[in-house]
């Protein structure tokens, strides 16, 4: 069972274009809240960090079209029913 969840999300969204948009936004928040903490204008610096977060945010989407993303679309989570039906066989034939 745990091999074949592993075989369905082998990257877990661990690609270029989103560990940039993490890093980026941590330092880019990070930098704001420091200079806030500073004396630096609250308003001012919240706008400067959503601004840049809106900026990364599309350079991570130009680099997810450019390749750097995930290739393959998300795998849809099985509904309830299907996930008991499955748990239920893999209980009858284990017995």
């Amino acid at each position: 069972m745990a091999d074949a969840h592993l075989e369905e999300h082998d990257d877990h969204g661990n690609t270029v274009s989103a560990w940039f948009l993490t890093l980026s936004w941590i330092v880019a928040w990070t930098v704001a809240a420091v200079i806030i903490i500073m004396g630096g204008s609250l308003i001012t610096w919240t706008v400067i960090a959503l601004a840049t977060s809106v900026v990364l945010a599309v350079i991570a989407g130009v680099m997810k079209k450019a390749g750097l993303g995930r290739k393959a679309p998300r795998p849809v989570p099985p509904t309830r029913e299907e996930w008991e039906t499955g748990r239920e066989a893999t209980a009858t034939s284990g017995n």
